[in-house]
């Protein structure tokens, strides 16, 4: 039972939450960016045109968006079951050629996969797609792999010992302790993607590295401290999101664990 004293305590209202400020704040930059005229003019009197306004920051944000969901539901895709195929027992031989292969992408930069991917691909969102999606790769299989190692040795003889099948270890024992270690490895594909994908501007994707390019060709500080201030944002909203839900997951899973007990 509950405790007396402990029953009536008030959630803290959800102002009070740092992932709704940063939400707040990004939108607020994104659609009241062409309304901060003023602001910027005092902050750059230099400059005749101090704010951006070539297209809408909201729908370069929303582009952002799009193209880092995709690449990095991709790399989250490719790198969970390569994961999870070189923990097998069939497949462990293939585990340093595979890590082997994640390291490679990681290494190189995405601006020289993008200048492989565009005289093969051409321009626009698929070489920023490709490029976005190999680099990826690598923490969420280093989180996968983690994961499933980092399984106490008595919880899979238990396991064994019970009569469950190779799978439903897998699925029952191994994929639920794996997960915080394994949404820590996505948490870091996607932020590393939010920044990464800016520079997908060079080979004529919309994103919010628009901004910058265009500011760093005329000169124009302020489009450059725009485009970097909507990208820092929208990296840290995802950073904190992230961190939401693995609060959440700990928490569902103290309940479950307590219902059991």
């Amino acid at each position: 039972m509950p405790d007396s004293h402990t029953r009536h305590i008030p959630k803290p209202s959800c102002w009070a939450k740092p992932w709704v400020w940063s939400v707040a704040a990004l939108l607020l930059m994104a659609y009241g960016l062409p309304h901060s005229q003023p602001v910027f003019a005092a902050l750059f009197p230099a400059l005749p045109r101090p704010v951006y306004l070539q297209e809408p920051m909201a729908t370069l944000m929303w582009q952002h968006m799009e193209l880092v969901v995709l690449s990095s539901v991709l790399a989250v895709i490719v790198a969970t079951l390569a994961g999870l195929a070189t923990s097998s027992e069939t497949g462990r031989a293939f585990k340093p050629l595979v890590e082997t292969l994640a390291t490679v992408g990681q290494t190189f930069p995405p601006v020289a996969i993008l200048a492989v991917a565009v005289p093969a691909v051409g321009f626009g969102e698929l070489p920023a797609l490709m490029a976005l999606s190999i680099f990826g790769v690598l923490p969420v299989l280093q989180g996968t792999l983690a994961g499933l190692a980092s399984v106490p040795t008595p919880v899979l003889d238990s396991a064994r010992a019970m009569g469950m099948s190779p799978r439903q270890i897998l699925t029952e024992v191994q994929m639920p302790l794996a997960l915080p270690l394994w949404l820590a490895g996505v948490r870091t594909s996607v932020v590393v993607n939010i920044g990464t994908a800016a520079i997908a501007s060079t080979v004529g994707a919309k994103t919010l590295g628009l901004p910058i390019i265009v500011g760093l060709s005329g000169f124009n500080t302020a489009y450059v401290l725009q485009g970097a201030m909507m990208v820092g944002l929208l990296a840290i909203t995802a950073d904190l999101a992230f961190d939401r839900l693995a609060r959440v997951l700990r928490a569902n899973g103290t309940s479950a664990v307590d219902d059991q007990a």
